[in-house]
């Protein structure tokens, strides 16, 4: 029941994203438009838009833009893009100072640090634990995967013959992985598996 209504609360979450993302992709829309029809006034350097302008909202848009990447992507890439584009919108757009250009400067070289070595594949996933005694295609159906199973096989059903067909001790940390998800040991009670953690990949 824990499980299920977690599932729903991320669910609700989800879309609530995608809501913000649709109603932040539709202003970006027409804020585009509103540049494309000012375009004209660019050569009058006293009037909107003019150079410095055209740089600010162009740089405005693409975070916006990442921003709706992000939403509906939920990675640590995306979340780079934003930051960096970020960081390099304001040493361009800001001439106040070159100590405030070399931070920038500085910023993005740590960013680019963090990403490569800071960076794993678990970021890039989401994890429910089950009782083993659920059945897949209950869990099929949360979490929308595709666990290969018989009619009424459960998590443990299907998870102990794959680790008994490459030898893995079924211990705590002991996964299998399919195609779009991975079946991971969370808990033992008296050496049996009582808890299943479901593993999908985000991206």
């Amino acid at each position: 029941m824990k499980e299920f209504i977690s599932h729903i609360l991320k669910q609700v979450a989800a879309i609530l994203e995608y809501v913000i993302a649709f109603m932040l992709a539709i202003g970006i829309i027409l804020l585009c438009f509103r540049m494309v029809c000012s375009l004209q006034n660019i050569p009058h350097l006293n009037t909107y838009p003019n150079y410095d302008d055209l740089l600010e909202v162009c740089f405005n848009l693409i975070i916006g833009v990442e921003l709706i990447r992000m939403m509906y992507s939920h990675s640590p890439s995306t979340v780079f893009e934003v930051l960096l584009f970020a960081i390099a919108r304001h040493i361009i757009m800001d001439h106040s100072s070159i100590y405030s250009s070399l931070i920038g400067v500085c910023s993005i070289a740590v960013l680019f640090a963090t990403r490569k070595y800071l960076f794993s594949e678990f970021d890039v996933a989401d994890e429910t634990v089950f009782r083993a005694s659920t059945k897949a295609k209950v869990v099929n159906k949360i979490l929308s995967v595709n666990i290969p199973h018989k009619t009424d096989d459960t998590l443990a059903d299907v998870l102990l013959p794959h680790l008994d067909e490459h030898n893995i001790t079924p211990r705590v940390g002991a996964c299998y992985y399919f195609p779009d998800c991975g079946l991971r040991v969370a808990k033992l009670h008296d050496g049996k598996i009582s808890r299943i953690q479901v593993i999908r990949a985000i991206h």
